[in-house]
């Protein structure tokens, strides 16, 4: 087995309680299902995976809730309830509390945590880290651990499942400081990364799902839908065994430029009057209002696309595909999503990415100029000049784009990337 250990995870084909449904119709037997489980004596399966919080409200929604059987209690991390009251709940949308001071509180257990996991691993793939970066807990605590399974990990590969902050949407308005500084860190300490933002999976529940007002949770499912696609091949019987390195090997031409964007979907309304053949689905999956992130690939170049395919699909219908996996797409019961015989979900590497982080840039020049909040990052035991220091990286990464762009551009017509 090769595991992989992550810090959200979905519950598909395990029940409430940990055990595998009778039939076993899903995972029985299955070693590439354990890349993600691990199985105890008793026959019960537990998600590698660390839950980490320094508020304790959500964690306590899985310790309480109807999965609270499944997941290892020491591998639900988060701050004492007594910190309410004293105020230090939380990383405050600060990213400098989060990585120097709160942050540090914890950090130690959840190395441990997954420290243990990987000794009980047969052979370690890598991780998938998810967190949004626009608060203080999920840039400064992330890019905390992540600089550290660096080091203690080097040779094992990670991939970031990251939510930006939105172009019109905000909940915060040091949104760019936070975003700008922990990406300078995932820069050097992620090898893929996937750009994700609530106003474009808002905008596909809408346009694409019908949904009149999305709440988080139609959002949810649309993220675990994309996810479970992309890790198909490394947990699914029947898929094409693909390992999480070679994302980065067919998808990252230059360490830096490895922001990757993503795109599903169908709705259940529309599922019943659409053939969704091969075809059909393939060029959906190229459409701007399919991307769950706000960029337009039509004002920029493709350097890498990865095609996962589920279903009824056979390699005649998609001669230059990988990943095609024979078991029809399957989706979070009574959500929003069509139960359909065959599906595609990309990845792709495109250099329009560079428009997210053109906004944040943007924004984080405005309120910088006038040194706007840094007093409270700088109270919390940050230097100033780690500031200009990432501004400086990301306009290099910015940079970078820029003459890959210019590069393909000037290559020949219609070699524009690759399918695999």
């Amino acid at each position: 087995m090769r595991e992989c250990i992550s810090v959200h995870i979905s519950q598909a084909g395990i029940q409430p309680d940990g055990q595998m449904p009778s039939d076993k119709t899903i995972g029985g037997g299955d070693d590439a299902f354990n890349t993600f489980f691990s199985e105890t004596g008793s026959g019960k399966h537990v998600p590698c995976t660390v839950f980490v919080d320094l508020e304790p409200t959500f964690i306590d929604e899985v310790r309480t809730g109807t999965y609270r059987q499944l997941f290892h209690p020491e591998q639900l991390i988060s701050g004492k309830p007594e910190q309410l009251i004293s105020g230090k709940e939380d990383a405050a949308n600060n990213f400098a509390r989060g990585h120097y001071t709160i942050g540090k509180e914890i950090f130690d257990l959840c190395l441990d945590r997954i420290r243990k996991l990987a000794d009980n691993c047969t052979g370690l793939q890598g991780f998938l880290a998810f967190n949004a970066i626009g608060g203080g807990t999920g840039s400064g605590l992330g890019s905390l651990l992540l600089e550290r399974l660096s080091v203690d990990y080097g040779k094992k590969s990670k991939l970031g499942f990251t939510v930006y902050p939105s172009p019109q949407v905000s909940t915060s308005v040091v949104e760019p400081y936070n975003s700008v500084l922990s990406t300078h860190s995932f820069l050097e300490h992620t090898d893929v990364a996937v750009l994700l933002d609530n106003e474009a999976i808002y905008d596909i529940c809408r346009r694409s799902l019908d949904i009149g007002r999305p709440t988080y949770t139609n959002l949810n499912q649309l993220v675990y839908l994309v996810i479970s696609s992309l890790t198909a091949s490394l947990r699914v019987d029947g898929a094409l065994n693909v390992d999480v390195t070679e994302f980065q090997t067919n998808l990252v031409p230059y360490l830096r430029i490895h922001f990757m964007r993503c795109a599903p979907v169908i709705s259940a309304e529309k599922a019943y009057h659409k053939q969704l053949s091969v075809a059909e689905i393939t060029n959906t999956a190229f459409e701007p209002s399919y991307m769950m992130a706000k960029c337009d690939p039509r004002h920029s170049k493709y350097m890498a696309c990865c095609l996962v395919y589920c279903g009824d699909v056979v390699p005649k219908d998609v001669s230059a595909a990988c990943g095609i996996n024979y078991q029809p797409p399957t989706v979070v019961p009574g959500g929003d999503l069509a139960m359909v015989q065959r599906a595609v979900c990309m990845i792709s590497n495109s250099t329009s990415v560079a428009e997210v982080f053109s906004r944040i840039d943007h924004k984080f020049n405005l309120m910088y100029a006038k040194r706007a909040f840094v007093h409270w990052y700088v109270g919390e035991g940050m230097e100033e000049g780690e500031f200009s220091e990432a501004r400086e990286d990301l306009a290099a990464l910015e940079k970078d784009y820029e003459e890959v762009g210019a590069e393909l551009a000037g290559g020949e017509d219609g070699d524009e990337g690759d399918e695999y």
